[in-house]
């Protein structure tokens, strides 16, 4: 067997992130706690939590001729991210504002900058030359972008999975080309229509993977996550109990150590205990990438997880 890797096609910002008691109301001033600038990005966030797990990760991407650029091009680097088919364009990066209050819940805007020149050939490029086991992909860069990337790898035989964050509309051949769909509960609120808690949650989420013919994976935050498979009920896997400090890129986590259980062989609902293990130790602590388990201790959870695997 071929070694496991993973090829994230997805953004990167820079995370300009207040910390407040509470969010102002519109037209209010209020004085804050704290700032922190952070790197993240969905994309980059995934990839980052991913590589830390040990596994080959690469990236596609493009980032500013900024300061910006060059400080992600440099994390990258430091992660060991492979960065063969990031590029470099003119105009600013990313950034992202984010408010978190004090319960740790966050607002985020993104600016998306030169996320939006990802360009599908490279992105093609990528899939048929680092020979991915999964490609991972957001809505924070072009959906022609992941399209053709999940294009290329369908023809392949190769894993997708879409987060479908920020929640916005989807085309109908991205979705056609998606193997897992991982949204969180808003998400699944803007995508599907219905709650993904709350009576008669289980067959919304069921009757949204039927629909769709995907393996949907919605995370519930400090509820864990819900996991339709085809076939089979509903399942739910339960998020260990931790003081929240800030959410900001739980779900990123999330999806990087997901998409390394996958790769590794762990059956979904394994993939998704180390999934929720790894969202919950982010939590708590600031920041987004900061916020991260370190290569040393990724490691050290997974492997209970994948020993046997």
């Amino acid at each position: 067997m071929s070694e496991p890797r993973i090829l994230v096609v997805g953004s990167t910002m820079v995370d300009l992130i207040a910390y407040a008691k509470r969010l102002p109301e519109a037209g209010e001033t209020i004085v804050g706690d704290r700032f922190q600038i952070g790197l993240g990005g969905k994309g980059a966030n995934q990839a980052v939590m991913a590589a830390r797990f040990g596994v080959p990760v690469a990236m596609v991407n493009a980032v500013g001729d900024d300061a910006y650029g060059t400080t992600h091009m440099q994390n990258f680097n430091d992660e060991g991210i492979d960065t063969t088919w990031m590029r470099t364009v003119q105009g600013s990066s990313g950034v992202a504002p984010i408010w978190v209050d004090a319960s740790g819940m966050n607002r985020i805007i993104t600016i998306l900058g030169a996320n939006d020149a990802t360009d599908p050939a490279v992105a093609v490029q990528a899939v048929n030359e680092f020979h991915p086991t999964i490609v991972v992909a957001q809505l924070e860069t072009p959906q022609a972008t992941t399209v053709a990337a999940f294009r290329a790898a369908r023809e392949k035989g190769i894993t997708t999975l879409l987060n479908p964050a920020p929640a916005r509309p989807i085309v109908p051949e991205l979705l056609s080309l998606t193997d897992w769909l991982t949204p969180n509960e808003s998400e699944f609120a803007a995508l599907f229509g219905g709650e993904a808690t709350g009576p008669g949650a289980d067959e919304r989420i069921r009757a949204a993977a039927d629909a769709n013919k995907v393996r949907l994976i919605v995370t519930l935050g400090v509820e864990g996550a819900a996991l339709a498979l085809p076939g089979e009920p509903v399942r739910h896997v339960a998020a260990p109990k931790v003081s929240v400090v800030d959410t900001t890129g739980a779900g990123d986590s999330f999806v990087g150590a997901f998409s390394v259980g996958l790769v590794r062989g762990l059956e979904p609902m394994r993939a998704a205990e180390l999934a929720c293990a790894c969202a919950s130790a982010s939590v708590q602590k600031h920041g987004t990438q900061s916020s991260y388990l370190s290569r040393e201790e990724a490691q050290a959870l997974a492997a209970p997880y994948l020993k046997g695997a």
